[in-house]
Parts: structure tokens; C-alpha cells; sequence
């Protein structure tokens, strides 16, 4: 299974979510997505599930010298998250990270106030959140993504991707009450092998789909556009 562009793996999730809807187990839902990629995916799922769209904003802390490389993940106010193994094997602990985290922690407040645009957040309490991304490989952004729903007392949670790897996803098996995840390929290497069109999204992208009545192409998908990698 491979995906054109992220509207259309959106639709192909949306139908799967739309099934489960119907089914009543997705009673009251708003759509979370993880910015930037992930928004054109959730903006077809909500249209389908005819529920609110708002982003959660979640950003990657990367090791010293070597930002790619992931060590953990931050949302909203919450503590960071690290992976105690990756810092072992790089001989880091959190104290010095100190640095990557507020650096990231102001991105990630600068992206909640571009996107939402003086916007409260939405009210989560009692209400079945599906938390959306365009792909999972290691579960480490969405992992933070859950936990930071969860303090905000949803009744449910679920993690729906197009696309993801059998570890990531079976890793966030307790984070969420349920993972919806359409191809799960065991020679899974990067999200973006699995997209004929995955170039990066710009925020100018993400307010787009955020808000269709902004523009003409309400995914912000037009030729040779796409969105960072999910994690």
C-alpha cells in the first residue's frame, strides 16, 4: 500500500475512522493533528467525521551536534520525555539537554500561537480525541502527543496514521485506547518511502487546513508539498 500525497492517504483513513464512527465508538470526536505534516492528513478526517480540527503541537529534542538524531519529545507544558536507552548509549542524561528543551519549548509555543491564531485550545474533557499524523516510526513524538491529551481528561483516546511501523505502533499500545493504523509493513524504514509526494508542509500550509475558507487548496497540498517525517 502506498499513498499519492497526504490528502489522499487522509481520505483513506477517513473512511476507515468513519466505519468505527458508525459503529458508535467514536462518540463526540475532535481531531488533534501533530503539525506540520499530520494536518493534511487530519483535515480529511475531520471533514469525514464532521468534527473540530486543531492541532497538537509536539516537538523532537535532538541530541547535541546531531538534531536529527531523536533522544525525546515535548508537548504542550509537560515534562520532557526522553528514551533512557538512546541517552545511555550516547552517555547523556537530561541535565544536558537543558539547553535542546527550552530551545524547542519556545518553537513549540511560537507554532500554538501562529496556528491558532489567538484560538483557546479545545476542550478535550469526556470527548473521544484521535490524535493524527501523516506516519509513525519510533512512537516518540506521538507517545508525548497522548500523554499530553490524557491530562486533559478525554474519554478516549486514538492514535490513527495511514502508515506505521509494527514496533512503533505495538510501543504505544497503553499510551492510547486504541492505535488505527491502515499499513503496518514489516520492511518499514521512513515514513516518507511510503508517500509518492512527501515534500515539507510551511505553516503557511498548516493555517491553510486549519482554516479552508483562508485559500483555495484547504490542505495546503499543491505540487511538490508535503510535511516532515512522523516519528
Amino acid at each position: 500500500m502506498r499513498f499519492s500525497d497526504r490528502r489522499q492517504a487522509g481520505r483513506a483513513l477517513a473512511r476507515r475512522l468513519r466505519t468505527l464512527a458508525d459503529e458508535g465508538a467514536l462518540p463526540d470526536p475532535v481531531v488533534l493533528a501533530l503539525p506540520r505534516g499530520g494536518v493534511a492528513v487530519a483535515r480529511e478526517v475531520a471533514d469525514a467525521l464532521g468534527a473540530p480540527l486543531d492541532v497538537i503541537v509536539v516537538r523532537k529534542i535532538g541530541a547535541p551536534s546531531h538534531e536529527e538524531f531523536a533522544v525525546g519529545a515535548l508537548a504542550g507544558d509537560g515534562v520532557p520525555l526522553f528514551d533512557p536507552r538512546t541517552l545511555r548509549m550516547l552517555g547523556l542524561d537530561p541535565g544536558d539537554l537543558t539547553a535542546v528543551v527550552e530551545r524547542e519549548r519556545a518553537e513549540l509555543r511560537r507554532r500554538e500561537r501562529v496556528y491558532r491564531q489567538g484560538r483557546a485550545a479545545p476542550e478535550l474533557a469526556g470527548r473521544t480525541v484521535i490524535v493524527v499524523d501523516d506516519g509513525l516510526a519510533t512512537g516518540a513524538t506521538a507517545r508525548a502527543a497522548l500523554r499530553s491529551v490524557r491530562r486533559r481528561a478525554p474519554a478516549r483516546t486514538v492514535l490513527a496514521v495511514p502508515v506505521c511501523s509494527p514496533e512503533g505502533a505495538s510501543s504505544l499500545a497503553g499510551e492510547a485506547d486504541d492505535v488505527v493504523c491502515l499499513h503496518r509493513p514489516a520492511g518499514f524504514l521512513a515514513v516518507g518511502e511510503w508517500y509518492d509526494d512527501f515534500a515539507q508542509l510551511t505553516d503557511e500550509d498548516v493555517l491553510a487546513a486549519l482554516h479552508p475558507s483562508a485559500g483555495p487548496d484547504a490542505t495546503g497540498q499543491g505540487p511538490g508539498r508535503g510535511g516532515a517525517a512522523g516519528v
